[in-house]
């Protein structure tokens, strides 16, 4: 009886995997939550993401965060539309703290779910895994090599005819960093909330989730590329989209490359810390503003050196990578 009980017994259900070489031991990640046992296509989910991110961040958890602060500070809401200048240059810290919420529970904590719902190892889905050293200096020294590029890419990106109303947007933003920065919130809480926090919320929405969902789509190269200029025009900032989608697509490049989202935070963060700390030395400046630093040229010689690291950089994580991979007994994977 017992024999036939268990002949009787449903075999347990088969799922699909993820193909991923830095999974040890076999290479594959399970695919067995309930996303995807309702078989949604991945391109689906990436858009839903990108538009639940979107009205998460902007349109719900942000606003409500942040007039719920400023209300705890005293002021009301028809305060706040009629004379935002003012106050944003009076309350920096708790604004910054409402944008720091705003990113944990729209870009972050929301995505850290959904990846449970695409596969119970949803550390693995998002890469979260320990990074090899070798590649984290490697990342660091090619972000050396990014900036002047980047800035070189600033400049011309600047010279692209854009609305005056597009330009006049910028230039009050940059206006407003500019008066952040002034205050004196100290360089950890400043550190904390417009390098830290940004580096890791956007690297869990940005390339954990959606780098991969678009790299089961389309591929490995189409992904990296597509998932950089999402990246560009999610901040928003339209003289500045292509040098920020080049650095998008550096970080998703050292994501896929490394196996691990790690080295995405650590650039990411490496990156604002940089900006952050050049925005509070300038801020005590009165000859040089922000906007006068984004135009300065970049001289040829740096843009040169720059092009010549970052190529030595991606020349040593390729083979760096093939190699470990080929080590540890798993094909090693090619841009596809």
């Amino acid at each position: 009886m017992e024999t036939e009980l268990r002949a009787d017994t449903p075999p347990r259900p088969q799922y699909a995997s993820l193909s991923d070489a830095w999974e040890q031991p076999d290479g594959a990640i399970p695919l067995n939550g309930l996303i995807e046992r309702q078989q949604f296509p991945p391109w689906l989910t990436a858009l839903f993401g990108i538009f639940l991110a979107l009205i998460l961040f902007h349109f719900i958890v942000g606003p409500i965060a942040t007039f719920g602060i400023l209300m705890a500070q005293g002021i009301p809401p028809m305060e706040v539309l009629n004379s935002l200048e003012t106050v944003i240059a009076e309350n920096a810290k708790p604004l910054l703290i409402a944008n720091t919420i705003g990113q944990v529970l729209a870009l972050a904590l929301p995505f850290l779910i959904i990846a449970g719902w695409h596969s119970r190892k949803k550390w693995a889905f998002l890469r979260f895994r320990t990074p090899n050293w070798s590649l984290v200096g490697l990342s660091v020294f090619g972000l050396v090599g990014l900036t002047p590029i980047a800035w070189w890419l600033g400049n011309l990106n600047a010279q692209i005819p854009l609305p005056d109303a597009i330009r006049q947007l910028e230039e009050s933003q940059l206006e407003l960093i500019e008066q952040v920065l002034q205050q004196d919130l100290g360089l950890v809480f400043s550190l904390a909330v417009m390098a830290l926090t940004p580096a890791i919320c956007e690297e869990i929405l940005f390339r954990g989730y959606l780098q991969r969902q678009f790299e089961r789509a389309m591929g490995v190269l189409p992904a990296i590329v597509l998932i950089g200029v999402i990246f560009g025009f999610f901040h928003l900032r339209f003289t500045q989209v292509i040098p920020l989608s080049v650095i998008g697509i550096y970080l998703a490049y050292i994501t896929w490359r490394s196996g691990s989202l790690w080295l995405a935070i650590i650039i990411h963060f490496a990156n604002n810390a940089f900006a952050v700390c050049l925005g509070i030395y300038l801020s005590g400046q009165s000859d040089v503003t922000l906007e006068e630093l984004e135009r300065m040229q970049v001289p040829v010689p740096a843009l040169i050196a720059g092009f010549l690291i970052l190529a030595a950089v991606l020349y040593m994580m390729e083979k760096i990578a093939r190699d470990r991979i080929g080590a540890a007994g798993n094909a090693a994977p090619v841009v596809s």
